[in-house]
Formats: structure tokens, sequence, C-alpha cells
């Protein structure tokens, strides 16, 4: 089934589980709900108000409420897990793969906790302390303990017997990992071609000794263009003795993805990771007014500039009017910039060893762009007050004005990342704040000069 056949059903189904639980038809909604995948109910249950959330979660069937668990947002997820008893929490947690469960354990109280480690075998007990060892956000936090190894001096034969005798695999397992008799990692094996190969053959006559290795001290966002430029479906994870740890699947790399999506587009309006749709209205104005604070202090400046030239504006008052065209202008021209600069350093393409390169490039664009757009906005203003004078001066304004959004638009970006400091959270607001100054000075500056 495509795409464009899947989203109208999903659509659909979940319109008719609303339609249902508005209804009150709570058996026919827990029919429909348990006959969905996980992330369905998780999407469901992210789509409805608070009060119906809990109705959702109730008639979730218990063994499905692990996976919906893992693939809520970490707020509705708190929300939930909050409201469930500790054996519920077990129960619910009970056979997850070590790497999600590591996930889970933040939002644990202490209590469920002790019980869920207490019930693990030292084994596991080890592999999950070997996960939460690393910071999430780092390749030793993404992988998974679960591993298939072998030695490169067995045949063929022999691994293929081990593999039917141990009668399943760990999810998304596209390769054997090859170690020696120290566990040193010495590369991977595709199942392929173990399938294909003479089975007297040994398997390191077929070892991929070029397979990635990724420290777990590696960045999440590292490992994703890694995954992304190798098209891999897994990766071993190798400490800095050699030694193998665990492996990273391509669905973790998918969560990192698209959790790095998500925070640039919501960071730029200042809004926190995964932002609650649903949420109450105390928290939600709370968390947007220390933004809303923030810009305050940006518009007061841009206030404190066009205070300087009031004897200007009362003299041609006109000028007032075409304030707006200008700061908005160059406020668009940078932001496009900022995004790609911005999208530029997160996929690691752009760093200062070509940052004046692009620098000068967008200098050109917006020197290109802002003598367009000033000579259509002269027209205009032409047209609209019948003075040539001030459409120069508009016009003139506006270059200025583009060359100047391109020049931050470049610098500020580059510099944040320097600074170590988020360049999606920052940029725009510092952005805006320039070409807002910079279009009211320059405008009222050439008007003051020339027409008073």
């Amino acid at each position: 089934m495509s795409d464009s056949e899947l989203k109208p059903l999903k659509s659909g189904r979940l319109s008719a589980l609303r339609d249902a639980l508005d209804q009150g038809t709570l058996r026919t909604a827990h029919r429909m709900v348990n006959a969905l995948h996980p992330a369905d109910i998780a999407l469901l249950i992210e789509s409805v108000p608070p009060a119906q959330r809990e109705v959702v979660w109730e008639i979730v069937d218990p063994e499905l409420e692990g996976e919906v668990l893992l693939e809520l947002s970490d707020s509705v997820r708190s929300g939930l897990m909050h409201e469930m008893e500790a054996e519920e929490l077990v129960a619910a947690t009970e056979g997850m793969e070590v790497d999600d469960l590591a996930d889970l354990l933040a939002d644990l109280p202490e209590t469920v906790t002790q019980q869920l480690l207490h019930a693990m075998d030292q084994t596991d007990r080890e592999r999950l302390r070997t996960v939460l060892s690393w910071p999430e956000d780092s390749a030793g936090g993404l992988m998974n303990t679960d591993t298939v190894s072998v030695r490169a001096d067995v045949p063929i034969e022999v691994v293929l017997r081990y593999l039917r005798m141990r009668g399943e695999l760990p999810e998304r397992t596209d390769s054997l990992f090859v170690v020696d008799r120290r566990d040193k990692y010495l590369g991977t094996v595709p199942l392929t071609r173990l399938l294909t190969e003479d089975p007297e053959h040994h398997v390191g006559d077929c070892l991929d000794i070029e397979a990635p290795r990724i420290d777990p001290a590696t960045p999440a966002h590292d490992v994703s263009i890694l995954f992304e430029d190798r098209d891999l479906v897994s990766a071993a994870v190798v400490s800095a003795d050699g030694k193998l740890l665990g492996r990273i699947t391509v669905d973790d790399i998918v969560d990192v993805i698209r959790e790095e999506a998500e925070h640039s587009v919501l960071s730029m309006a200042g809004l926190a990771d995964e932002e609650d749709v649903f949420a109450a209205v105390v928290p939600s104005a709370r968390r947007r007014l220390v933004w809303l604070g923030a810009n305050i202090m940006t518009a007061f400046l841009g206030a404190l500039v066009v205070s300087n030239f009031e004897g200007t504006i009362e003299r041609v008052a006109v000028l007032a009017a075409l304030l707006p065209v200008v700061s908005s202008m160059g406020g668009i021209a940078g932001t496009q910039t900022v995004t790609l600069l911005i999208r530029g350093l997160a996929l690691g393409k752009v760093e200062w060893a070509n940052a004046r390169w692009l620098f000068y490039k967008e200098i050109a664009v917006g020197g290109l762009n802002g003598m367009i757009v000033a000579l259509v906005v002269g027209v205009i203003t032409i047209i609209l007050f019948g003075k040539w004078q001030i459409a120069a001066i508009v016009a003139a304004a506006m270059l200025m004005n583009l060359l100047a959004a391109a020049t931050v638009g470049v610098v500020v970006p580059l510099t944040l990342r320097r600074l170590r400091i988020d360049p999606a959270l920052s940029a725009g607001v510092i952005l805006t704040t320039f070409t807002d100054c910079i279009g009211f000075a320059t405008l009222l500056s050439l008007g003051a000069f020339f027409l008073t």
C-alpha cells in the first residue's frame, strides 16, 4: 500500500475512533484501538484532550501498553505513567529490549525501577547498566546490547546450525558481528553472504573488515549522519580497547532524525521539544512566556532606534508607513540565509573552513536580490506616494538591509555554534533584532539627511 493510500486510511480510522469515544461506545472503541499498531495508538492518545487520554489508555490491552509507552512523547508518557500502579508498570515493561527500557527508566518511580532490576537476571542487569552509563544522546545511549557474535575461524555450516538452534534473532539483524576470543571486534558478516557462501568455508572468508565501528561516546547526531551516508541497517558499537559493546539499529536512528527535525522547528519558535498540543493552558502559557519576554527586549531596541528620529518622522510622515516594508523584507531574506546555514551545520556541510566562500556567496545573493527588490519597491513607492526622492531612499535602505541580513544570517549561526549555543534556538531572535534595527536606522537616517 502506498503512502498516499495509507494516510487517508489512518486518518479515517483515527476519526472513527474519536467519534466512538465522543459517543461513549467504548466496546467499539476497544476493538478499534487494539487493532491498531502501537504507534497509531500513541498518535491517537496524543491527538485527544487530556481527559480523553485516560479513557483511551484504559481500553488499551495490557500486552500493548509497553510498546505504546515507547511511542509516546516524553510529556504525555510521563503523565500516563504517573497514574499507573506499580504492578501495571512492571507488567508493561516486562520483556522490553534493554535500550528501550533505558529510555523509560527516567520516568519510572524508584520503587518500580527497583522491582524491575530485581526481576532481571545478572546478564540483563549488566547490559542495562552498560547502556545507562552513557549519555542518552550518544551512541552508547542508543545501542542495544542484544547482539549475535561469532568467531572468524568457525565454519559457516556450524554458524547456520547454531542460528537454527537459537530459533530467533534480535529484531533488524542484517549481519552477524565477528569477534576474536577476547571479544575484540573484527568486522561483520552479512546474513545474505552466510546463506549464499559455501558452507565449508569459514566465517573469516567472508568477513567485512570495512564495516563501521562506532565509539560509544559519539554524539547521536553524528551517528545518524553515518547511517544516512552509508545506508546502514545496523552498526557495531565498539569500545576504545576494541571490544564489542552492542549495536545500533536504524529504527533508533529514525527516532533521532525525527527528534532533531522537531527540535529545529520548535526551537526557532521558542517552544520546547515534543511540545504537547493539548497541554493545559497554564503550563503552555508559562513555557511560551519566557520566549515572549526575550522578544520584548528586542522589540524595544527597534523602538529605541525609531524614537531617535521623531523629528524626521514628524516632517516626513510617509517614512513611518514604509518602516515595516524595509524591516520585514530584511527579516525574510535573513531567515532564508539562517535556515540554510542551520541545516548545513546540522548535516555537517558547513564549518569555518568553508565559511568564507559561503559568506561571499550569500553577500552576492543578498546584493542581487536587494537590487531587484529595491527597484520594485521604489517603483511601487512612486506610484503610491508620487515622490521619487522617497522612492530612492526606500530602495537604498532596502538594498542595505538585505546585504546586512545576508551578513548576519551567515555570521550569527556560525558564531553561536562556535560558542556551543544551539543556532536554531537563538539565531532567529538575533537576526530579527539586527534586521529591524538596521532597516529602521538606515531608512530614517537617509530620510533625515536628504529630506529635512
